[in-house]
């Protein structure tokens, strides 16, 4: 507790120190970092076709597969066929958050449209429970994206900082001032 206590003086000594256009720099260097993320998400999103190109895995409805905290990378490629076994990102109207299961079942319709049924790995039943309320299948529209690859655990991160918010603050809280404070 000690070494917070003295870190924080540190840190607030530092800044009490900065003039004024030196303190600017420093904000200006953190909009500048937020800028650059901003950036690298949208030509992702660009590169992948996908709204959405980075998810992680919340449950662990995929297992073995994929684990709970596995950090998916997602590609939504109309030149690229949907067939039984991919693992897809969908999102269903009345559900805030996206679902990562597999294609159980793909039945071709009118030109290029197509119907998905889906299922969790770990999952006893298919994914019509699910679904909104007299929906069968999933069609395009429902579709965040293709799984293509995926790094495990990583997404971890995330999922302690959503069970545990007062984590996002600190992270984010610190991570703001040692960009504030660096002298570089």
């Amino acid at each position: 507790m000690n070494y917070l206590k003295q870190t924080t003086q540190d840190y607030y000594q530092i800044l009490t120190r900065m003039n004024k256009r030196q303190f600017i720099q420093q904000v200006v260097n953190l909009g500048m970092v937020v800028c650059s993320a901003l950036m690298i998400w949208r030509g992702l999103m660009a590169v992948t076709d996908s709204e959405s190109p980075i998810v992680v895995v919340l449950s662990g409805s995929m297992e073995p597969g994929f684990s709970r905290g596995d950090l998916l990378l997602l590609t939504l490629y109309d030149s690229e066929p949907y067939k039984v076994g991919d693992v897809i990102v969908f999102k269903v109207e009345g559900r805030e958050i996206p679902i990562v299961h597999r294609i159980l079942r793909r039945h071709s319709g009118v030109g290029n449209d197509f119907f998905l049924l889906t299922k969790g790995d770990n999952n006893q039943v298919d994914d019509r429970g699910l679904y909104s309320q007299g929906q069968q299948w999933l069609e395009r529209r429902h579709l965040m994206g293709r799984a293509k690859g995926f790094l495990p655990y990583v997404g971890m991160v995330t999922i302690i900082m959503n069970d545990y918010p007062y984590v996002k603050f600190l992270l984010i809280g610190f991570l703001g001032l040692m960009v504030l404070t660096n002298k570089e």
